[in-house]
């Protein structure tokens, strides 16, 4: 399959066709990848069985592993779920468009296929307007996840989308790089109380403003089991993985810089080729391996921004071996942790 990479800009006449052609291809049920605020997405009908099942053979993604749909607008909610509960309208309200996926009881229209065989649909309403657009030319709701082979790190440029899916889709739409870096949250508003499945950029602390009271998905807590049924995209299979072994060490700032090159060391001496990854406040403290930094702990955005990137490109330098330090777990730290930790496989060392 031939794969078409187009450029858009916001108001271009060219880009604007593109969007169109794109949409059709949505519509006839092709997959397009496309930009959002948080990563870029791998867009199919939702409606379409055959279409969303498509999105599974593209990135080799488990059957079970849910998709979440997209939505251009409030009212493209009501036909994909049964009922919508007040602290739903309420979070909706507070936070779309925008990184947050909420999970309802679906419409029983939905496909298992796009739902991973739930009972419930997980949708959000991306902040990016040329995501917007391109929904609502669709005129279908987009079943999207991240378009980069199932396991990678997340696509954040429409390069990082072209390594992955050159060949197994219709057509990537480059929008540039994206703002906010890791996937969006999600929260589950099917039950009695709201409950985080996935940390992202609406914070815990920000849906406590709205919501008052959210609990914690027990998934969260450490490795999931292998026999969970997921609710939600991220909380069983291995995810956001590079190439190389990925090791997070924890603990006071100096221990960790000690404990990393201590490691490094060791791993050179056996003729190894190591990454780290580090922050511009500490990127001074290693003398050895191959140092890339994600941005300041100062501004979490920063490194939020460039996590998958950072991955990403130590699979092009081949890295055996990657060390990172650890970041905070309050705020958009938790996200940035959630990510690390998968992407570890849940190998730390604490010091």
């Amino acid at each position: 399959m031939e794969t078409k990479l187009v450029r858009i800009e916001n108001g271009d006449e060219e880009s604007e066709k593109a969007l169109q052609e794109a949409a059709r291809i949505l519509r006839t049920g092709g997959l397009v990848a496309f930009p959002t605020e948080t990563v870029y997405g791998l867009g199919a009908n939702a409606w379409d069985e055959t279409a969303a099942g498509k999105i599974y053979a593209a990135k080799g993604r488990p059957s079970d592993n849910p998709l979440i749909v997209h939505i251009s607008s409030i009212g493209e909610l009501k036909p994909l779920v049964t009922n919508i509960p007040e602290v739903g309208r309420r979070l909706a309200d507070a936070f779309w468009p925008g990184p947050l996926t909420m999970i309802f009881p679906k419409n029983g229209r939905v496909p298992d296929t796009t739902t991973g065989g739930l009972a419930t649909v997980a949708v959000r309403m991306p902040g990016d307007a040329v995501a917007r657009r391109l929904i609502a030319l669709a005129g279908v709701p987009v079943a999207a996840p991240s378009a980069n082979l199932s396991g990678r790190p997340s696509p954040t440029t429409a390069q990082h989308v072209w390594e992955d899916m050159k060949g197994r889709i219709e057509m990537i739409l480059d929008g540039g790089p994206v703002g906010i870096g890791v996937e969006s949250t999600i929260v589950d508003v099917s039950g009695t109380v709201p409950v985080l499945l996935r940390p992202g950029a609406v914070t815990l602390e920000m849906l406590k403003t709205v919501a008052k009271t959210v609990e914690i998905d027990a998934a969260l807590g450490g490795k999931p089991d292998p026999d969970i049924r997921p609710k939600a995209p991220g909380m069983k299979y291995r995810h956001y993985a590079p190439k190389a072994e990925l090791t997070l060490v924890e603990g006071e700032a100096g221990a960790v810089a000690a404990k990393i090159n201590q490691l490094v060391k060791e791993r050179m001496a056996s003729g190894g080729r190591v990454g780290i990854i580090c922050t511009e406040e500490t990127r001074g403290n290693y003398p050895e391996g191959l140092l890339r930094s994600v941005g300041k702990r100062s501004q979490e955005e920063t490194i939020a921004h460039n996590l998958f990137a950072v991955l990403r490109d130590f699979d092009d330098l081949q890295v055996d071996c990657i060390y990172s330090e650890s970041f905070s777990r309050e705020h958009l730290g938790y996200a940035i942790m959630n990510r690390l930790t998968k992407a570890a496989g849940y190998r730390m060392i604490y010091v």
